[in-house]
């Protein structure tokens, strides 16, 4: 196992272990099993185990094979605070201590403000008291390094990594996701300033293996490196120095040790220009099912009437690459879930966009049929009711 080192100069495992897709057993985790993943992972030199308060079943399973094994204090535990359930500073405690509880354990390594997707999210935890909370926990030892995981856009991203001085973040990135969310100029960003990066949903959930097109795989194939698709986008990860640590959901023992053994291997650096040409191959082969050519470059932006353009795109081909749903509920996330609306009805039609982008795309119209695919009725009314929620007012 390679390691990289976090803010402070303490090692981490390259990669991580994602705790939230344990197998079940009927509605409960399979424990066993679950212990067996986690054993295997463990002997194999994988140090970083994160969790959130809202994966069910998962803290306490994480802690039950911890303290069975007297593993503890030689792992690194992250978790979640769910800030979208804390409405003042007993909340803060309360969630916390819960944590604590069912992690079996007096401190949490590394602790996350849970699914930000805008800095109004984050200015809503300053207002209930976080940055005194915050102090009073690393003061006290029961917190070692604090960050956030973050689903939104890069601007949104920019401005909370600004804010505070954070030991850590955790971004959604991948090959498919390089201009999307934090993207790579949020992965950058971070580690301008010499915070490390905790990369999660490496795989897109799977489908940049289930879902690869046939001639994508066959690409793949041929390639020459012997890899699987699985291992050409851990690899991609890999070969940024930039990233400090890619989390996966494994639930197989050989799942673990073949992910174990790529990231023995695989260097900051070691991708070479016909590797990196296989990833643009890949691509393209992925986005032929796309309908709207947006490479993600935002010479459309800045919108005058505040319309996410390139974002809204990303989440129409989402759609059509992956499936309704999936395109559908990242843009409840990336787009919806923003305190400033940025929808495409919004648009005017001032063509302003149109006249700045370089493949020629005629937003406007593109626009359009990307609001009637995205927010059906029942969609629009479940992000308005969520809105309604999570920005209301004191």
């Amino acid at each position: 196992m390679q390691y990289r080192t976090d803010k402070h100069g303490e090692k981490i495992s390259l990669l991580g272990y994602g705790c939230m897709r344990f197998t079940k057993k009927g509605t409960k985790i399979d424990l066993k099993k679950a212990e067996r993943e986690i054993l295997t992972a463990y002997k194999a030199g994988v140090n970083y185990y994160d969790t959130a308060y809202i994966y069910p079943g998962s803290e306490d399973a994480l802690g039950k094979i911890l303290a069975k094994h007297h593993l503890r204090k030689k792992v690194n535990i992250a978790t979640k605070l769910p800030q979208y359930l804390i409405h003042n500073r007993q909340g803060l405690d309360k969630f916390f201590s819960e944590e604590l509880s069912r992690l079996r354990t007096d401190y949490v390594d590394y602790y996350l403000m849970h699914h930000l997707t805008d800095v109004a999210m984050w200015e809503k935890l300053k207002a209930v008291g976080i940055l005194d909370w915050i102090r009073e926990k690393k003061a006290s030892g029961q917190i070692r390094n604090i960050g956030f995981s973050y689903h939104g856009n890069t601007d949104n991203f920019l401005k909370i990594l600004n804010d505070h001085d954070w030991d850590f973040c955790q971004i959604q990135y991948n090959y498919m996701d390089d201009v999307s969310q934090a993207g790579v100029k949020g992965l950058k960003a971070a580690a301008a300033k010499g915070i490390p990066v905790v990369i999660m949903e490496p795989l897109r959930g799977g489908k940049l293996v289930n879902l690869l097109p046939p001639r994508a795989k066959r690409v793949i194939e041929k390639h020459g490196n012997g890899w699987s698709p699985a291992e050409l986008a851990f690899r991609w990860l890999y070969n940024q120095p930039e990233v400090t640590c890619v989390l996966s959901g494994m639930n197989s023992v050989e799942m673990v040790k073949e992910n174990c053994r790529v990231a023995s291997e695989a260097t900051a650096g070691h991708f070479t220009k016909h590797d990196q040409k296989l990833i643009e191959v890949v691509k393209q082969e992925i986005r032929a099912k796309e309908k709207v050519g947006c490479t993600g470059c935002r010479y459309c932006m800045p919108c005058p009437k505040g319309v996410d353009i390139p974002g809204t795109f990303h989440c129409y081909n989402t759609m059509f690459i992956e499936g309704k749903m999936s395109g559908r509920f990242q843009y409840a996330q990336t787009v919806g879930l923003t305190e400033a609306p940025s929808f495409p009805s919004q648009c005017i039609g001032c063509g302003k966009c149109e006249m700045h982008c370089p493949q020629g795309i005629p937003i406007r119209e593109k626009l359009k049929e990307a609001d009637r695919a995205l927010l059906p009725k029942p969609f629009k009314l479940g992000i308005n009711i969520a809105r309604k929620y999570m920005f209301r007012k004191k």
